[in-house]
């Protein structure tokens, strides 16, 4: 590993996730396979070596869709809609928006990483340990700090400083939460390879409306989502090329930490061929 000062300077991650991480509603009803479920959690890095540019980028891009006549009379570019008009969410965004914020990220310089959690195993393991241990109470925060710091594991080691920027879930300020999950990623990285990190960690809690850099990582995450939750592959393989690593970590059918997905190894696609 190379000392402190032959590390580059710095680096910036922007963070965000897909899922709430719920399992159960009222009176302990499981959610999974009911409409307001959701079949996977994936928490989201985008590394952004130069933030400012894709922020002037992303903006540059927002002002000029709301020039276009073309979107003069859309709901969702209307200011009081709080929606377009005022940030990207690839939820809220038409087609036509999404294309070309698309556009932007494939000329844009960044690498994504992801994890992804199947809520099938996460419910099943909760149901597990419930029945080991009556007083266990499961909380969608749990598996939120559990994710940040499988996907900072390899994260922290490669700079002098490493700034991470993430989206503020909710009213609470969890930011010691968050730091307690990357000192188990840095703690866990330094007992494998026996080596001391000794990057400095800066956490920057944020929100989409503030930081057009969450706004990016929204996207990239949408794509991933619309593959996991409809098949549908089209958006990811755009911005392929832009992925470091998603880790599928209950996709165990090779290995007992899950499955790797690479530039050089793809998702599979629906008919089990690479993308």
């Amino acid at each position: 590993m190379k000392t402190k000062a032959e590390l580059p300077a710095v680096t910036h991650y922007f963070v965000d996730e897909s899922g709430d991480g719920v399992l159960f509603g009222s009176q302990g009803k499981v959610l999974l396979g009911q409409p307001e479920g959701r079949s996977h959690f994936m928490l989201g890095a985008l590394q952004v070596p130069e933030p400012l540019a894709l922020a002037a980028a992303l903006e540059t891009l927002r002002h000029d869709l709301l020039k276009d006549p073309y979107f003069k009379s859309v709901p969702s570019m209307q200011p009081e809609r709080r929606k377009t008009a005022l940030m990207f969410h690839a939820k809220d965004d038409l087609p036509e928006v999404r294309r070309e914020v698309f556009k932007v990220l494939q000329r844009a310089d960044i690498k994504f990483f992801a994890v992804v959690r199947d809520m099938r195993y996460v419910l099943a393991y909760v149901q597990e340990r419930n029945a080991r241990d009556a007083v266990y109470r499961y909380r969608p925060d749990e598996l939120y700090d559990q994710t940040v710091a499988r996907l900072f594991k390899d994260r922290l080691h490669s700079y002098q400083s490493c700034q991470i920027c993430y989206g503020v879930r909710g009213t609470a300020d969890r930011t010691r939460a968050f730091q307690n999950a990357l000192n188990t990623a840095r703690k866990r990285f330094e007992e494998k390879w026996d080596k001391n990190v000794t990057t400095q960690i800066e956490l920057l809690p944020s929100s989409p409306r503030k930081e057009p850099c969450l706004q990016a990582v929204d996207y990239v995450l949408w794509a991933l989502h619309r593959y996991y939750s409809q098949g549908e592959s089209r958006f990811i393989e755009m911005l392929w090329d832009k992925v470091g690593l998603i880790h599928a970590a209950d996709d165990k059918d090779h290995a007992a930490y899950g499955t790797h997905y690479t530039k050089k190894k793809p998702l599979p696609d629906l008919t089990g061929a690479a993308l």
